[in-house]
């Protein structure tokens, strides 16, 4: 990935969970972005209640994921750290 192309999807990703902590924020909890690698992983943060939730995995997976790589092609996976 050119750094321009790096630099655009990196932006729309921001834009992208964005959209999504509303959702988050409804149930006590937040998504911070941490860092995207070159191959289209993103690495994200789990907060508040979705930090220490059972069911954060899913919420990660099928959630914050499939919403991402929906909306973003490049986007390969999201990852917890």
């Amino acid at each position: 990935m050119t750094p321009e192309i790096y630099d655009s999807v990196v932006v729309k990703v921001k834009n992208a969970l964005e959209q999504i902590r509303p959702y988050l924020k409804e149930d006590g909890g937040d998504v911070e972005y941490v860092d995207m690698t070159n191959e289209g992983v993103v690495m994200v943060t789990l907060k508040g209640h979705c930090g220490t939730c059972p069911h954060a995995m899913m919420t990660l997976k099928q959630g914050i994921e499939n919403a991402l790589k929906k909306a973003i092609p490049e986007v390969k996976s999201v990852e917890r750290v």
